[in-house]
């Protein structure tokens, strides 16, 4: 390679724990003196941290390689990185032109030796996948988060050990691996130092944080360090709990730490039995019953969401019209619905996708319609109260952010009159309420 790399760019693609990633790898090749490039086009190497989760994940990851691989002037570099790198490497050397590079999932923190590589003039494509890293082993220190804003994602930990028919993410991702409580910590401090407002937790599955590293009630542990460690972040968010991991202990904690935002992430995928035996999860949906509404009389005001997938294999009529019925009957505040995809090498792949496109399409918009309803009448209740918002835009008198029950990019907004800047916690009083957003005006603390 005849010039010398003084510049990057990275494109991040996918959920906020592939940005945590992307930021981290920013951080080390800041560390080895490069310079962070706004413009592909101008960056002396490019990296695209790609998702590879379900097919319209691979497909967008697959175009923008492909556009700027096409577009790459003959000196630049382009690197694949991330899920999809991890899960189809041959496929992305086989369809993407002129890719210089691809790093596994797990070896993100190898990226300054693939660049030395590189310099050296490596043979090209190099394909850099090395063992499996637990925990922090690996990360140099740099700082395991992803800021936007006034909120950050702090990743907890990574990898999967739950064994779900559909998914991917232990194969991409490999063993369930937590960070040290005290480097968690450490990253949250530096947070505070930063004047982040909001800390999300993240990991694959939160509630699995520790029992790798053998420590009980990892999580409730894990709160319990950074509360005291961090007085003056006034929001904590925890996502992605798995069903059948929450304890009371956790509820508990939730429900007296003010820091600890009253909003719970539950991906419960379906609501009949036999459907989530397919699924090789929890099918106990009387606990699911039970905690909910543990949860909510511990918690009158907690923002409850839920994903789930329609149109699993086999899934007949009346199976879909137990979920349905379950979530009227339950009245979450928000749902993600998702079509299912059926991918290789997850243990559903040898099923029959037996529920035809145009099926699932329907059941999706039935689903949609009856949240839509659902989640409007929820917010009406919330008309003439007042909320704290963490203030994400500003448009003259016009103030754009969030709520407790919102998280990042996921959930609703709360727009009000008023002034306010971004990063700053307003107090908003409500005066109108939609199916997902809430419109007020801003009200002195």
């Amino acid at each position: 390679m005849k010039k010398e790399v003084q510049t990057f760019h990275i494109v991040s693609l996918g959920c906020a724990k592939n940005s945590v990633d992307s930021s981290s790898i920013a951080e080390l090749l800041k560390r080895k003196g490069l310079k962070e490039c706004t413009n592909a086009s101008r960056a002396d190497v490019v990296i695209v941290n790609t998702c590879g989760f379900i097919a319209p994940a691979r497909e967008e990851s697959l175009d923008v390689l492909s556009k700027i691989a096409r577009r790459k002037k003959k000196e630049q570099l382009l690197i694949a990185a991330g899920c999809l790198s991890e899960l189809e490497k041959e496929q992305l050397i086989r369809f993407v032109p002129n890719l210089d590079a691809v790093i596994g999932t797990r070896r993100w923190m190898d990226i300054d030796h693939v660049l030395d590589l590189m310099k050296q003039g490596i043979k090209k494509p190099y394909v850099h996948f090395g063992d499996h890293v637990h925990g922090s082993c690996g990360e140099n220190g740099v700082l395991r988060a992803a800021i936007q804003g006034g909120s950050a994602y702090l990743k907890i930990g990574d990898g999967c050990d739950r064994a779900c028919s559909f998914c991917t993410i232990p194969m991409i991702k490999g063993p369930a691996s937590s960070r040290p409580i005290q480097e968690v910590v450490r990253d949250a401090v530096k947070l505070q130092e930063q004047g982040i407002k909001e800390l999300v937790l993240i990991s694959q599955d939160t509630t699995s944080y520790g029992r790798d590293l053998h420590i009980k009630d990892g999580l409730v542990r894990l709160l319990k360090e950074i509360i005291s460690s961090v007085p003056e972040i006034p929001w904590i968010r925890i996502l992605y709990m798995f069903p059948g991991a929450i304890n009371t202990e956790l509820i508990e904690l939730v429900a007296a730490e003010k820091q600890i935002l009253h909003y719970v992430d539950l991906p419960l995928q379906h609501a009949h039995p036999s459907v989530l035996r397919r699924m090789q999860r929890p099918t106990d949906m009387k606990w699911v019953r039970n905690t909910i509404a543990f949860i909510r009389k511990t918690m009158p005001d907690i923002a409850i969401r839920t994903t789930f997938i329609v149109g699993f294999p086999e899934e007949t009529e009346q199976e879909f019209q137990t979920l349905a019925d379950f979530i009227e009957e339950i009245q979450f505040d928000r749902v993600g619905f998702f079509p299912y995809y059926a991918e290789a090498g997850t243990a559903s792949y040898s099923m029959q996708d037996s529920v035809p496109a145009s099926v699932k399409e329907e059941r999706l918009q039935h689903l949609a319609d009856l949240q839509e309803k659902i989640s409007f009448s929820r917010n009406q209740q919330f008309l003439h109260n007042t909320f704290t918002v963490l203030v994400e835009g500003v448009d003259k008198d016009i103030v754009v952010g969030r709520s407790y029950r919102d998280a990042p990019e996921i959930d609703g907004l709360v727009i009000a009159v008023g002034r306010g800047k971004p990063g700053e916690i307003v107090l908003v009083k409500i005066q109108q309420a939609m199916a997902h957003d809430l419109f007020g005006e801003i009200v002195d603390n």
